[in-house]
């Protein structure tokens, strides 16, 4: 019993810790879009930073399949390693060449990327887990083993590696369906409440979508936002998702996703208005329209944009497919 207690408290401690330092850089993990995991469904996106906090250029190969550059050590609460996923192993046996490229870090700034914890670690069951991350600035090496061996200690890490800080990961059992169609749930990231979408009629859902911009509640803005159809839009990018992976278009969603986020003021859906007023609202039981005036204030005139937002409603819910500007003037 002391020992558990001492385990639990152990572990506790380390997913509170912060990055891990080697010399001014830092290694940092953190999940992408905080949600409900489920065994058997989702990626786990986890954003991997390195930051250089010194003055001197840091420079590191980072390979096109990142597996070859990175390593997730998945642990259960019992501090039992979770296996490696197989595609990874097969990957990482068979050879050939690994292609990379040279990333510079100049001092004071930071690189990102996302992966998806499903590839590199195979979580059979529910549970509570840690996660940390180990970045190999001069690629990932693995000696002759056969896959057993590797699936012990796959890694030969050289001087430099850099460690990460450590996430609690909790994986639920798999998800059933509900009364809301199966809607994928979220979490409030400032209230750690489930977030689940209701029935709200189109006008309330675009409501509650710009006002959530307004306040940078992220995954309440997101929750009502048809990502899929919005991404569509770019006739570029549709053909791109046709032709995707389920894997692929995972990652296309998320770099959508965070290129939302990045500040900008234009005539994207993620602008946030200081103002905004519902003009009017036409619906039936499948399609809808919500008219919007939406008011930018800058320091010597304020710009006013009339946004038209296209919703659709699946299994009684509605959410934003589409959007235009089709009004703009200034005061």
């Amino acid at each position: 019993m002391i020992k558990k207690r001492l385990l639990c408290a152990a572990l506790l401690a380390a997913a509170l810790c912060g990055p891990v330092f080697a010399g001014n850089v830092s290694l940092y993990l953190r999940f992408y879009d905080k949600r409900m995991y489920f065994l058997d469904s989702g990626p786990i996106l986890v954003q991997v930073t390195i930051s250089n906090n010194g003055m001197d250029t840091y420079r590191f190969k980072l390979a096109d399949d990142k597996i070859f550059s990175l390593d997730i050590n998945a642990r259960t609460a019992a501090n039992r390693p979770v296996p490696q996923a197989d595609s990874l192993i097969r990957k990482r046996v068979t050879g050939g060449n690994i292609y990379f490229r040279e990333v510079a870090i100049e001092g004071g700034e930071s690189f990102s990327f996302n992966e998806d914890l499903r590839n590199y670690a195979e979580f059979k069951t529910p549970g509570s887990y840690i996660v940390s991350a180990a970045l190999y600035p001069d690629l990932y090496s693995t000696a002759k083993k056969p896959a057993a061996a590797l699936r012990q200690e796959a890694a030969v890490k050289g001087p430099a590696a850099l460690e990460s800080n450590v996430l609690s990961l909790v994986i639920r059992p798999p998800k059933l369906p509900d009364a809301e169609g199966g809607i994928e749930q979220t979490l409030d990231e400032e209230t750690a409440e489930i977030l689940i979408r209701a029935k709200l009629p189109p006008d309330e859902v675009v409501s509650y979508t710009i006002t959530a911009r307004q306040r940078s509640q992220w995954p309440k803005f997101f929750l009502y936002l048809d990502l899929e159809a919005l991404l569509s839009r770019d006739p570029v990018r549709q053909r791109q998702w046709r032709a995707e992976s389920e894997e692929g278009r995972a990652r296309m969603l998320a770099r959508f996703r965070e290129e939302l986020q990045k500040p900008r003021i234009d005539n994207d859906i993620a602008a946030a208005p200081n103002e905004f007023k519902i003009l009017r609202t036409e619906y039936n039981d499948t399609e809808g329209t919500v008219a919007v005036e939406e008011r930018f204030h800058y320091s010597n005139y304020t710009e006013v944009k009339e946004y038209l937002y296209i919703l659709a409603r699946k299994d009684t819910v509605w959410t934003i497919v589409d959007y235009q500007v089709t009004g703009r003037r200034t005061e």
